[in-house]
């Protein structure tokens, strides 16, 4: 089941606070990027987000899923009405993903 335009327009709304806030459709699911590196991403309607140690501190009860078939599993962000959670969240997030690989 792939996700709706309208749930990725939600989520961008509540990331509004957030600068440099991108994202990119990929076989009908949005991977969600903050500053340039990759944080998680909206599949079937979900918002999912890398499992490091900070988002597992702010969200200790979240459900681990997969994305999709085949992939590592990634948390289940809950509270996506909250834009102080999600910001808060995003920024704790940012110093623990790896940086953009180097394109040749």
């Amino acid at each position: 089941m792939a996700s709706r335009k309208e749930y990725l327009d939600f989520i961008l709304e509540q990331l509004s606070e957030l600068e440099e806030i991108a994202y990119r459709a990929m076989m009908g699911e949005y991977i969600i990027y903050y500053r340039g590196k990759i944080i998680g991403g909206i599949y079937d309607d979900r918002l999912l987000v890398k499992p490091v140690k900070s988002a597992i501190l702010l969200m200790p009860d979240a459900n681990y899923e997969l994305p999709y078939e085949g992939a590592k599993e990634m948390l289940l962000v809950n509270d996506v009405d909250s834009k102080d959670f999600l910001t808060r969240l995003f920024n704790a997030m940012y110093n623990e993903l790896p940086a953009p690989k180097k394109k040749k």
